[in-house]
């Protein structure tokens, strides 16, 4: 929005100009005598979505390198002895270098994980929680927040996580495995809006669309998890497990702990 006033100046008529909270002077003949200044009054990106996120009612947190300090698939890889091909498309993936349904089967058609191996994964190296993540769930329960886990990862393996963190299953949002009747990898389910680019985006609508949430906050480390806001009202980066340089470039709030969320719920 532009507001502008006249005042005098020595030289002339000064034409004051505020875009955006920013004022800009130029006297009549149009020569800028004052460059852009600050508004003290305008509130910065950062002040902006932590605004949001002490409002919001509720939150979509990624699961991999976020919730859970690892990448579940890259630990998959690592049990089935890919490790080190798989972890490089996953970089580049959650960096946006590559469409994420493509990294996705990329992935896993190189892993070829049969039922057995997702079982003794599961069983042998169940997922970790990164710290802090078991209080700012129990700490948005009681201020009765929706919290949804919304992820590229594996529904069968997410499982784990929700019940620990005592989240309902019908809150997970992730991608299913298949296997044939013998147990071999079959491939994934392309239905789940999760698989494919722009997928956690499309969660975050329904959810507003079907239970009429007016502040859902992102939370993630990754590109997927950036690209939510809009229709998420804002997007906090997460760089507790992993920091990715675009996405704290973009993300209006960047923080390295889920304590620093807890914290700004005590803010007055």
């Amino acid at each position: 929005m532009v507001n502008s006033q006249f005042t005098s100046h020595q030289s002339g008529v000064v034409v004051e100009t505020r875009r955006g909270g920013k004022l800009e002077r130029f006297d009549d003949k149009s020569e800028k005598i004052i460059a852009e200044e600050e508004s003290p009054t305008q509130e910065s990106e950062e002040e902006r979505v932590k605004r949001i996120w002490r409002s919001a009612d509720a939150v979509c947190f990624d699961v991999d390198s976020t919730v859970c300090p690892t990448e579940a698939i890259d630990e998959l890889a690592a049990f089935c002895g890919k490790a080190n091909i798989v972890a490089q498309v996953t970089s580049q993936a959650m960096g946006g270098a590559l469409d994420f349904r493509d990294a996705l089967r990329l992935r896993l058609n190189l892993i070829k994980p049969s039922l057995k191996d997702v079982n003794d994964f599961m069983r042998l190296k169940p997922p970790a929680l990164s710290p802090g993540v078991k209080e700012l769930v129990q700490l948005l329960h009681s201020r009765k927040v929706a919290v949804y886990l919304v992820s590229g990862g594996f529904t069968s393996i997410i499982k784990l996580v929700a019940t620990e963190l005592g989240i309902s299953h019908d809150r997970i949002f992730a991608n299913k495995l298949m296997f044939y009747q013998d147990g071999t990898y079959a491939g994934f389910d392309e239905k789940c809006p999760t698989s494919a680019q722009g997928g956690k985006t499309r969660v975050v609508q329904e959810l507003k669309d079907e239970y009429g949430y007016k502040t859902i906050v992102s939370v993630g480390d990754g590109w997927t998890d950036l690209e939510t806001c809009p229709p998420a009202d804002a997007f906090i980066g997460f760089g507790g497990c992993v920091v990715r340089e675009k996405v704290r470039a973009e993300a209006g709030w960047f923080v390295h702990s889920f304590q620093e969320l807890i914290d700004e719920f005590q803010r007055k």
